[in-house]
């Protein structure tokens, strides 16, 4: 990939999956990084980067001035997948294994070395495990949970979807938490009018779904400042949560309805698989971040376009931004 200053006109990959796929200008996605261009890049340490992608996002993402990557794994497995790539100005840790390079990656973030954590090639689990531990983890007083930044070519606005990967079954506790990081997430980002769509698959309030009565509770504890810093409504179907028409045929007055811009589901598999279908019938991209850790965790996939990586990148590094710039609030 050739050098350009940094600019965003390498890496956008050439020869799309599909027409729609070709249609795609990646316009949100590039805002993001050229917004987060402005800021100081983020120290990221990168867990066990013992592939090639891994690698690639690191070299991009420095590149780009959006991370300054540390890598942290075994120095032979990562000088393998480094093959073709300059890597001699990055910091190298050393690590025996994939759970060393977890518990290293998170020890550098409260060591105070790195702003943010990145998964390598290793499954999410076990860098989770090492971020959840209790004693030498990155836990707060907030439930962790992860947001995608959907970029549907369709669609005006990003949409944020929480939770699709980490909360398999959240309680109604949790998606107190999950719905905050999520508001947290979009102001950061630069979205003044957060809308929230707390997604049933109804709009009305039905005792035996019990998604539809917890909907019910978020908007009244938003209403009780329990929530704060967006506009919430639900429950709501996906269909007038996102589609004026719909909610005007279902005569849904509301603020959110028809407008969201934050998606929070029921329960994992649901906004798994909302998540899924925009990726592979709307050709959306995805980028990803895990919230209510001490700093932002970049979960990319090695499925990821080098676009969707960046991405993720950029917001964690709004992120990031936002706590500097307000240490009293904690976002994270």
């Amino acid at each position: 990939m050739a050098e350009d200053g940094g600019k965003m006109s390498t890496i956008i990959e050439e020869n799309p999956a599909s027409p729609a796929a070709a249609a795609q200008d990646h316009a949100k996605f590039r805002r993001l990084v050229e917004r987060a261009q402005k800021l100081p890049p983020l120290r990221t340490a990168i867990a066990h980067p013992c592939d090639r992608v891994a690698i690639e996002s690191a070299v991009e993402g420095a590149r780009l001035r959006l991370i300054e990557p540390i890598l942290v794994g075994p120095l032979k497995r990562i000088a393998g997948a480094a093959t073709g790539f300059d890597i001699g100005q990055f910091e190298i840790v050393d690590a025996e294994h994939s759970h060393d390079s977890a518990m290293k990656a998170v020890a550098l973030v409260r060591a105070g070395h790195a702003e943010a954590l990145m998964k390598g090639s290793l499954h999410t689990d076990e860098l989770m495990s090492a971020v959840v531990a209790r004693d030498t983890g990155l836990r707060t007083s907030r439930r962790i949970s992860h947001c995608f930044i959907m970029d549907v070519p369709t669609h005006p606005d990003a949409f944020i979807i929480t939770d699709a990967a980490v909360n398999i079954a959240p309680t109604l506790e949790d998606k107190v938490h999950i719905v905050q990081n999520a508001i947290d997430l979009a102001h950061a980002m630069g979205v003044t009018d957060v809308r929230v769509a707390i997604l049933s698959a109804m709009e009305t309030i039905n005792p035996k779904v019990i998604s539809t009565l917890e909907a019910a509770a978020l908007c009244k504890m938003a209403d009780r400042g329990q929530i704060t810093g967006a506009q919430i409504d639900g429950p709501l179907a996906l269909d007038n949560a996102i589609s004026a028409q719909a909610a005007a045929i279902k005569k849904i007055v509301s603020p959110v309805a028809g407008r969201a811009n934050v998606l929070v589901v029921p329960d994992l598999e649901a906004g798994n698989m909302l998540a899924k279908s925009l990726s592979f019938l709307a050709d959306a991209d995805a980028a990803g971040v895990v919230l209510g850790a001490r700093v932002p965790i970049i979960l990319t996939s090695r499925a990821d376009a080098l676009l969707t990586r960046l991405a993720s990148f950029a917001v964690a590094l709004l992120l990031a931004e936002t706590r500097r710039e307000h240490p009293q609030i904690a976002i994270q």
